[in-house]
């Protein structure tokens, strides 16, 4: 059940994906909300395939890349669909979902391959640290996404390219969700390196456990406590404050997610 759940979830953010495209490249209003209603009725058929993988014997842990992938994804459909009732984002949901899709679609192969030999599940510590990180990661995904069309939008602006951008949300509200998803991202992120130190201390009694996934986790944590001090202590510009988000969600993939596929 929990495939079928995957793949059905995965079915559905894709069309999300292609209405949220068509309605940007045609600059239907209609389509992209279409594609708003897909991914949030997707993201609640994914909900319950999380659910189902509780009944499953032994429990797959969340830990295992393709899950957490797919967390990532359903988590990130959940933020963006949450800042949609604060900020006028639509176009976003070009991004969100195809995102959202690959990390359905990467749990629907592994539940193909691995089900009935997944590992057993980890202490509490485990969870939060996956939920949290994968919460953090996604809201870091949407504040780079926001950050990424701001610098379309500005740079459109600039050369004067007025119709082109009328399917784009406005610089403000690219802006609010930018500045939002980045202090409820950073926090999240924060609370699941701890959660994470808590999770090695339980169970191997060290207080760091090293290796290249644990030090980029770390990496990536410092490189965007820099960026949440220039945006929020320092007062860095708009445009600033955007492209680093936009680099340091690129950093991310590369430093974090990029290793986790590393032998």
């Amino acid at each position: 059940m929990a495939h079928a759940l995957h793949i059905a979830t995965a079915a559905l953010y894709l069309l999300a994906a292609l209405a949220a495209v068509l309605g940007l490249g045609l600059r239907a209003p209609a389509a992209q909300r279409a594609g708003a209603a897909l991914l949030g009725f997707g993201a609640v058929i994914h909900a319950v395939a999380f659910w189902q993988l509780h009944t499953l014997s032994p429990t797959p842990s969340l830990t295992e890349p393709p899950l957490a992938a797919s967390l990532m994804g359903w988590l990130a459909a959940v933020s963006f669909l949450a800042l949609l009732t604060r900020v006028r984002g639509l176009a976003l949901c070009a991004l969100v979902a195809p995102a959202a899709f690959l990390g359905a679609f990467a749990g629907a192969i592994w539940l193909r391959i691995r089900t009935g030999s997944a590992a057993e599940l980890h202490p509490i510590f485990a969870h939060l640290h996956v939920v949290l990180s994968s919460a953090g990661f996604a809201l870091l995904g949407v504040a780079g996404a926001a950050g990424a069309l701001y610098l379309v939008h500005h740079r459109g602006i600039k050369a004067k390219r007025v119709a082109a951008l009328s399917a784009l949300p406005s610089l403000e509200a690219l802006e609010r969700a930018n500045t939002a998803a980045l202090a409820l991202g950073f926090t999240l992120l924060t609370l699941g390196v701890l959660t994470g130190v808590l999770w090695v201390l339980e169970s191997d009694g060290r207080l760091w456990p090293g290796g290249l996934h644990a030090n980029a986790t770390l990496a990536a944590w410092t490189l965007y406590a820099a960026i949440a001090v220039l945006r929020f202590g320092l007062h860095e510009s708009a445009r600033r404050a955007a492209l680093q988000s936009a680099v340091g969600f690129a950093l991310l993939l590369v430093t974090v997610v990029g290793l986790r596929v590393l032998p």
